[in-house]
């Protein structure tokens, strides 16, 4: 045999061989990965759009109210408790960022909501010191919008058709719901309506990450068993799992 020809034979073999690999790879339920793409995670959910759209809006917002807390305390003395938390939040706004950009599953959610639940506490931390008073307690975020930052104390409210309940709530929600008015809603889209981000179920992961640092929480624990009273809401029935 030429030269030639068995290299031509050695080509289509090498051919064979990973034609071979690759079928053996996908009848084992792998999938080739695109390059530039990350690494892909079998058995995990793709992050939806509609909490992708809400992780966007509450990073946004972090970021403004974190310029708003620089012009509130220029001049003034900061403890080096204060600069520690404020360092706390601003780390806690560059990381949600990084990790968004790099966010493709319902886990990288989670993560990201738990990483804005942190820095919101460290930039309430920082707002407290400055004016010399006691550090907040650490408390769940607002249910009626986890972006408004940790709760204030809790409040009994019911949604439209189901029962009453006591539920975190930050101080100007609070006072809209004793006296009276609706509270601020997060409102997200499914489909061709707006809903409150508890009827969501592609918002499951990202109420997960703002909530489920307080698992044992009792009123978190009451929403978590109670979930089916409020007519849809079941984002946080995963805390009793374990």
């Amino acid at each position: 045999m030429s030269l030639g020809g068995l290299m031509i034979m050695m080509i289509v073999a090498g051919m064979i061989f990973l034609a071979l690999r690759g079928s053996r790879a996908l009848n084992r339920g792998q999938q080739p990965q695109q390059l530039g793409a990350g690494p892909v995670r079998y058995g995990e959910t793709p992050l939806g759009d509609a909490a992708r759209a809400s992780l966007d809006a509450d990073i946004t917002r972090f970021g403004d109210e974190l310029r708003d807390l620089d012009l509130d305390v220029v001049g003034l003395e900061l403890s080096e408790e204060a600069r520690a938390n404020y360092s706390e939040a601003l780390d806690a706004y560059e990381n949600a960022k990084q990790a968004m950009n790099q966010a493709r599953y319902e886990s990288d959610a989670t993560a990201i909501a738990h990483i804005l639940e942190e820095g919101r506490y460290a930039m309430a931390c920082v707002k407290s010191r400055a004016q010399g008073q006691p550090v907040p307690e650490r408390r769940p975020p607002c249910f009626f919008d986890p972006a408004h930052g940790p709760s204030t104390r809790n409040v009994t409210w019911a949604p439209p058709g189901g029962a009453p309940r006591e539920v975190p709530a930050c101080a100007l929600d609070a006072a809209r719901v004793t006296s009276g008015a609706d509270p601020h809603i997060r409102m997200v889209q499914q489909g061709y309506q707006a809903v409150p981000y508890w009827q969501d179920q592609g918002h499951a992961a990202y109420a997960r990450g703002y909530y489920e640092p307080y698992g044992l929480d009792p009123v978190v624990q009451g929403l978590a068993k109670g979930a089916l009273l409020f007519g849809g809401f079941s984002l946080l029935m995963g805390l009793l799992d374990d």
